[in-house]
């Protein structure tokens, strides 16, 4: 007799279940509680209403919690009102969009799609997995108990091999080493999709020979969007446009159809039970829809010191302006020493004409450095025998005071370099450059004085083969002399592409040591984040000794390594995050409207003259920090703008004791002080790496602990 296939839809609940509690509790995934609850919500919605009118035998919730859990886990949105809709979107399209007697799209993946088409306030965070093996040998490990669970397991593996023939062999192409094809197969987003996504066996062929050809078609669908349009959710864009396929290949290739193999009930009896099951189903959605907890941010306090770029040592800015396909960028070059000994050589997209290059204006980036840095504040205690209940009232922030940062030879057609174009911009002298082959480019640029490391050939030829250009400058020694400058600008260039990156692996080549890089974002809808990479936000608001005021940059620089050594040297952390028309507290005033133009937030060019804060209120900046090299940075920084405009800043607290006279014993008062104290060197230690003992002793909490005076010693004698 045959046995019974058990139902796998309770595995795969439990296995994203525990997935997303992975990801928030220990990956540190920003899932909002309210999104997570109503992506679950809507969808239970959703089936519920959904049973009632095919008047189906019984509402199950199963799958529909598979849609939520799923939207939960892969969906990033601030509006807990989105997330209702995707649930309800996601299993809405098992019921009325149909073909054969299946639904047509993989739940989850429709109403992802059609959230990121019709909103900004919805995104796919495809780089919050990482690419560490171990993350990736985890999910693979849940992943592959579903698709065994679920004997679909080919289609898994026939999607691999596919995209991992497509990444290698674009790689083999471009001539990268064997790395970067590694790390992009390291992806856990990659591992979420093949075995949860892809692998859903109601909407797959039902024949082997089908689900391969399928799989094959979303591999090489994707490889195309991905790799040929830049788009970072190419693979669910894929599915989506590939689901078609499948009622065409079942019609040519006719199967057994995949059942969960559940009980039938009897329709009458099941109704009811439909019935009293939708309505809490619907109240949940609408209440969890209405009760929402919406963020919100104070963060008051006396700014008295800012964690600026000047503490660390070999640090590059780029500023990247970005709305759409434009992107601005804006180059700061950490060169130190003589100008005739400055080249600067960079890959770009696409062709550049004279009017695409300016020299910028160092000051502002300096204004806008100190605007986004980590920052430190300070608190006073009030006098804790005070009677009136009121808060305290919002200390002004202080100012700031902020320093000013700091002829072309040779023939085109020379080893195959073709010179498309030249230009003298400002103090620069400036060449496009596009080449045959990267042997040809590297010779005519040590030729003609440009120092290219030895082993930069791969890197440029697979620029090259990437329809990239060369963008090449040298510093005009009469025009700097004439100008008067005694460092250099920094270089900007404005251009039309689908790329959203940053080509960092040049500077890895031969680099003696990481090196540190400070990216500035500005776009209209929020937060920017790397797609390739994690995007950590750092440990901020903590309480810790007040002597760091004194050291603040050495505590800041042991934070920052700290956090680089706890995520393996492979994440980029997020160091600030807010619209740019306010700040608190406030390390730099906003930057104006002319500022921002300046640095080509070229939206703003037909704003009439505004106020500071609504001068900038489409304007958000964020503001990343990456220490990269050869070893853990093997591919550049590729990017992707979010709906995520909620407020953050690296700050740090000082909290100072009352240092008045009490008018009485306050005795709880100062035993709280001290065990306060105590945390803070605690938390000191655990954010900087030094040592308890040496942080206790700065902190004074190595001696026998005295009370503070409390005036004469009569003053409480008949209190």
């Amino acid at each position: 007799m045959q046995r019974k296939r058990r139902d796998p839809r309770p595995w795969q609940i439990g296995v994203l279940t525990s997935l997303l509690a992975w990801g928030t509790l220990a990956l540190d995934f920003e899932v909002q509680a309210a999104c997570a609850l109503a992506s679950v919500a809507g969808a239970l919605a959703a089936q519920a209403l959904a049973t009632g009118w095919k008047r189906e035998a019984r509402f199950d919730p199963r799958s529909a919690l598979i849609s939520g859990l799923s939207l939960a886990l892969l969906l990033r949105t601030q509006t807990p009102g989105l997330a209702l809709l995707a649930g309800a979107l996601a299993v809405g399209s098992k019921f009325l969009l149909r073909a054969r007697g299946k639904h047509l799209f993989n739940p989850s993946c429709f109403a992802i799609v059609v959230l990121l088409v019709l909103t900004d306030g919805a995104w796919v965070s495809t780089g919050q997995w990482g690419s560490a093996a171990l993350s990736g040998l985890a999910v693979a490990g849940l992943g592959m108990l579903m698709a065994f669970r679920t004997r679909r397991s080919d289609v898994t593996w026939a999607f691999f091999g596919f995209w991992a023939a497509i990444v290698l062999g674009r790689a083999w192409w471009l001539g990268d080493p064997l790395v970067v094809p590694l790390h992009q197969l390291q992806s856990g987003a990659l591992l979420v999709f093949a075995f949860f996504m892809i692998s859903d066996p109601k909407t797959i062929p039902d024949t082997r020979v089908g689900r391969i050809v399928f799989a094959g078609a979303v591999a090489a669908l994707g490889g195309v969007i991905r790799f040929g349009l830049h788009e970072p959710t190419a693979l669910l864009q894929a599915l989506f446009v590939c689901a078609p396929l499948v009622p065409l290949l079942d019609r040519a290739l006719p199967g057994e159809r995949y059942e969960w193999n559940q009980n039938r009930m009897e329709r009458n009896s099941a109704m009811t039970r439909s019935r009293r099951l939708r309505r809490p189903a619907v109240a949940l959605g609408l209440v969890l829809a209405l009760a929402v907890p919406w963020p919100a941010a104070a963060f008051c306090g006396f700014y008295v010191g800012k964690a600026d770029t000047k503490i660390f040592n070999r640090a590059s800015q780029v500023v990247l302006v970005r709305d759409g396909d434009h992107t601005v960028v804006t180059m700061a070059s950490d060169f130190r020493g003589d100008p005739d000994e400055f080249a600067m050589v960079i890959p770009v997209p696409t062709f550049l004409e004279r009017g695409q290059i300016h020299v910028g204006d160092p000051a502002t980036l300096a204004h806008l450095d100190a605007y986004t840095s980590p920052r430190l504040v300070e608190y006073f205690d009030p006098d804790p025998c005070a009677v009136a209940k009121r808060e305290l009232e919002e200390l002004r922030a202080l100012g700031y005071s902020a320093d000013a940062m700091k002829s072309m030879p040779a023939a085109p057609n020379a080893q195959g370099v073709r010179i498309e174009a030249r230009y003298t911009v400002g103090e620069y002298d400036i060449l496009i450059l596009s080449a045959d082959e990267s042997k040809g480019l590297t010779q005519w640029l040590r030729r003609n004085g440009y120092k290219i490391p030895s082993g930069a050939g791969p890197v440029i030829g697979s620029y090259l083969r990437q329809g990239m250009r060369f963008f090449v400058a040298k510093v005009n020694l009469e025009e700097h002399a004439a100008r008067g400058y005694r460092q250099l600008r920094p270089i900007q260039v404005a251009y039309e592409s689908s790329k959203f990156m940053l080509p960092i692996r040049l500077g890895t080549v031969n680099a003696d040591g990481p090196q540190e890089l400070f990216v500035y974002a500005l776009t209209r809808t929020g937060r920017v984040e790397t797609t390739n990479y994690r995007t950590v936000k750092l440990p901020s608001g903590m309480e810790i000794p007040t002597f760091v005021k004194g050291e603040f940059g050495d505590f800041y620089s042991a934070l920052f390594g700290n956090q680089v050594e706890r995520h393996g040297g492979r994440a980029v952390f997020l160091e600030y995050a807010w619209d740019m028309g306010w700040c608190d507290p406030c390390a730099a005033d906003p930057l104006s409207q002319e500022e921002l133009r300046g640095l080509g937030v070229f939206w703003l060019k037909d704003a009439p003259a505004r106020s500071a804060r609504s001068a900038a209120r489409d304007v958000y900046v964020t503001r990343l920090h990456v220490r990269y090299d050869r070893e853990h940075f093997p591919a550049d920084l590729q990017f992707q703008e979010t709906g995520d405009r909620s407020n953050f800043q690296g700050r740090y607290v000082l909290r100072h004791a009352f240092q008045g006279e009490t008018s009485c014993s306050a005795d709880a008062y100062w035993d709280g002080v001290r065990t306060r104290q105590e945390r803070e060197a605690e938390a000191l230690a655990g954010l900087t790496g030094w040592k308890l003992a040496d942080v206790r002793r700065k902190a004074g909490l190595d001696v026998p602990w005295i009370r503070p005076s409390q005036g004469p010693w009569w003053r409480t004698l008949w209190d």
